[in-house]
């Protein structure tokens, strides 16, 4: 009996995370957050796939307050995971908090190191912070592993002023 209604818990839960994913697809972060709300803290396993889910609603909503908050709770669930470290130093970044930002990116896994945006997002964040060597360093480390970021740094609103 208790076996039967956890696999009918799961079978909803699961339900519920493909209507979320579903609203996000049609580009409607409100009604997928909506969806979310109905699992409350589940304790689950799908628990990291719904907050998945709200970060990714939230992000869409450009609610970067939100959105930080959701990706420091990511960060701490899966410390070896890099996207969510980016994820949470770019909200952290565009609510207005760049030391943080910053901070969340020199706490993320080693392999960040070898991700080109890891220090293309590093370079805009030390750059807005006047830490222009630093900025620098990290911008040249970008553009030497993907020579795309130095048109995404001709036109980025975070690097105006600092010499190509």
């Amino acid at each position: 009996m208790v076996q039967d209604l956890l696999m009918v818990g799961s079978m909803v839960t699961k339900q519920i995370l493909r209507a979320a994913s579903g609203w996000l697809e049609l580009g409607m972060p409100d009604d997928a957050l909506e969806e979310l709300k109905s699992l409350g803290s589940t304790g689950s396993g799908q628990e990291r796939r719904a907050l998945e889910l709200k970060l990714a609603a939230e992000m869409a909503k450009e609610d970067w307050t939100e959105s930080s908050k959701t990706a420091g709770i990511l960060c701490r669930m899966a410390v070896d995971d890099p996207e969510f470290f980016l994820s949470a130093a770019y909200c952290n970044h565009e609510a207005g908090n760049t030391e943080e930002a910053k901070n969340w990116l020199m706490r993320g896994p080693d392999v960040l190191n070898e991700m080109p945006v890891y220090h293309y997002n590093m370079a805009c964040y030390l750059w807005k912070l006047g830490e222009s060597e630093r900025a620098k360093n990290h911008l040249a480390k970008a553009v030497q592993m993907d020579e795309s970021f130095l048109d995404s740094a001709k036109q980025d609103r975070d690097l105006v002023g600092m010499e190509l």
